[in-house]
Formats: structure tokens, C-alpha cells, sequence
């Protein structure tokens, strides 16, 4: 599998087929692409929230290409005209192959372009399973249960916001790799604001001095293979 940052949480898997996650495009200053750059097969959405959800429905119309939610956002879509599909925290919708695993995220939810008048349900991690495990925790504080989420799920690459403010910061962060113990740890949403300013080269040292995992810094359009 190869993994491409496109700078904020937004990520792209090529492997028995392209997806892409919380594509947030316009208006994300660190994005090394254009929305007609891209062309997933499926996108997956955490929640929705402007710099998540981003720029999905635009980009699904024009690849003509599946959309993985919650429920709720999952409805929303579909009203926009896009095939969605939706599954709650603790199912699993399998596309083209590939699964599509909700987990708990911490963190509040709304669908920001519909001024959040359309129940956003909850927002959640994405497991994906397809050559590996991948978890991408959307926005999240620090919880427990990613104990639970190493244990079933058994995440090889664990994507982790680290900006604080809104999520964990670099000290919980760390605290979430020794409780998803994964290979590789590629840190997110950080930077794209002065708000969410981290220091991502000590929390490499934290992670690389207290555990097993790797720290991949990636720049946007930076990729590793996994």
C-alpha cells in the first residue's frame, strides 16, 4: 500500500484501489493538489466538518466514485446526489474489497456546509483493511478504548492528529501509541493553523524513545510504503 499525505487529515491509499480520506482541498493552504487531481475510487469521510468533509461532494460527483460515512452524513450526501454509504461506530461496510471499519472518535460533529441544520450523527475513526490494517482516527481527544481498537482491529499505521485545540495534543498522542501499539505513526492535523501549531520533530522523539512505532513526518505529497 502506498499512503499520500495531502496535507491537514487528508490522506490518500493506493492499493487494490485508490481511496481517499477527509479530502479537504480548497482552502487547506498546505494541499499539493487540486481537486481535479484526484481520483478515488471510494472517499471516506469522518465527519463533517468543513476541513474534513471538505471538498467530497464536488470531487465524488466529477469521479463519479462511492462515499463512506455515518449514517447521518451518509443520508446528507445522498441527497446531494452522491452514492453514499452509511454505517455506525462498530460496523463495517465492505466496497470493491476493501472494508471500511467505524470506530469511536471523541470530538463534536456537524455538517458545516448545510449550516449545521442536518443531524451529523457521530464522528468516527475509519479502520481500513485492504494489503494492511490503516486507522485514521478523524478528529479525536484521547481515549481509552484504543486499547480496544489495537486489540480488534490490529492497525499497522495509526494516523494521529497531534495539534491540540481541537484534538489531542503531542503528550496524548503519545499516550495513544502505546494503547494502539502500530508499526508506523503518521501525525496530522497540525500545522494548517497558527491555533493547531505542533512541535511534530519532538513528538517523533517521544514515540520513538517510549515505544516500538515509527514516526513517518511526511510533507504534502510526501508518500511511504507500507
Amino acid at each position: 500500500m502506498k499512503i499520500l499525505w495531502h496535507g491537514h487529515s487528508a490522506f490518500e491509499l493506493q492499493d487494490s484501489v485508490t481511496v481517499l480520506i477527509d479530502p479537504f482541498i480548497l482552502g487547506n493552504r498546505m494541499a499539493d493538489v487540486t481537486m481535479d487531481d484526484l481520483e478515488p475510487d471510494i472517499i471516506a469521510v469522518t465527519h463533517g466538518h468543513a476541513d474534513h468533509m471538505g471538498d467530497t461532494i464536488s470531487i465524488a460527483k466529477r469521479a463519479e466514485c462511492h462515499v463512506v460515512a455515518v449514517n447521518e452524513i451518509a443520508k446528507y450526501l445522498q441527497s446531494q446526489g452522491i452514492e453514499a454509504y452509511g454505517a455506525n461506530i462498530g460496523g463495517t461496510i465492505e466496497l470493491e474489497g476493501v472494508r471500511f471499519s467505524l470506530v469511536q472518535a471523541v470530538h463534536s460533529n456537524g455538517i458545516d456546509e448545510a449550516g449545521f441544520g442536518w443531524d451529523a450523527g457521530s464522528p468516527a475513526g475509519f479502520v481500513i483493511s485492504d494489503s494492511c490494517n490503516v486507522y485514521h482516527s478523524g478528529d479525536t481527544g484521547l481515549f481509552g478504548d484504543m486499547a480496544l481498537i489495537s486489540e480488534v482491529y490490529k492497525p499497522e499505521v495509526a494516523m494521529l492528529p497531534i495539534g491540540g485545540r481541537f484534538t489531542m495534543d503531542i503528550d496524548q498522542a503519545l499516550m495513544a501509541v502505546k494503547m494502539l501499539k502500530p508499526r508506523f505513526v503518521l501525525p496530522m492535523h497540525y500545522n494548517t493553523f497558527d491555533v493547531i501549531r505542533a512541535d511534530v520533530t519532538k513528538f517523533q522523539r517521544m514515540v520513538e524513545d517510549q515505544t516500538d512505532a515509527e514516526v513517518v513526518i511526511l510533507k504534502p505529497g510526501d508518500s511511504i510504503d507500507v
